[in-house]
């Protein structure tokens, strides 16, 4: 029985990232879809937007070793990096105020986003609340990202993506959905994959 079958899977992802020093299990979610889209790239300078515990700014900063990387949360990281190319905004990343800092450091060859908004327990009302989550996202990715940028934004399945899929089709040359192996089998998130930003 392999890790993917493996009812055990999830601890197994929760142990490992502990271990290599991640605060969460869902930097290897990010490692997959790297792997699989090579959204990031050293040079680019990356947007990372509901970052905390910090995980995905981790993995950023220390694998991709990116030139810069702006992570924005309303709640504080739990990683321990300085350097200058990291720069972290505690806050909501749709106020003005945050947004004008993020206007600052950019634009971004980058964004990416496994924020989720507080649920309820209710698939259909979570799954509508994730979906205006995503929307804000690609609003701000509409004016943050430069041509032929990269977009990753997590959802959560509930059959009304079909407009934002569409959406995303015509502000980039290539969009996907794609599920990580990482990702646990109860939850019904997934993640869409947006490349090559158009002008």
């Amino acid at each position: 029985m392999g890790k993917k079958d493996n009812p055990r899977a999830d601890d197994y992802y929760t142990a490992k990232a502990k271990k290599e020093g991640y605060p969460a299990r869902s930097v290897y979610k990010l490692m997959e879809i790297q792997q699989k889209f090579k959204v990031i790239d050293k040079s680019a300078r990356v947007l990372d937007i509901g970052a905390a515990p910090g995980s995905w700014s981790l993995y950023v900063l220390k694998e991709l070793k990116v030139s810069s990387l702006v992570a924005v949360d309303i709640m504080p990281m739990d990683i321990n990096y300085k350097g200058d190319n990291f720069v972290f905004l505690q806050g909501d990343a749709f106020t003005d105020e945050i947004l004008v800092k993020i206007r600052e450091n950019g634009p971004y060859k980058a964004i990416l986003s496994d924020a989720a908004p507080s649920t309820t327990g209710i698939r259909a009302v979570d799954t509508e609340k994730s979906l205006q989550l995503a929307e804000s996202v690609i609003s701000l990715a509409e004016k943050m990202l430069s041509p032929e940028g990269n977009l990753v934004v997590k959802i959560f399945q509930g059959g009304s993506e079909k407009k934002i899929i569409e959406r995303m089709k015509k502000m980039f040359k290539y969009v996907k959905i794609f599920k990580p192996d990482s990702v646990r089998k109860i939850s019904f998130e997934t993640y869409l994959i947006g490349c090559g930003m158009s002008p």
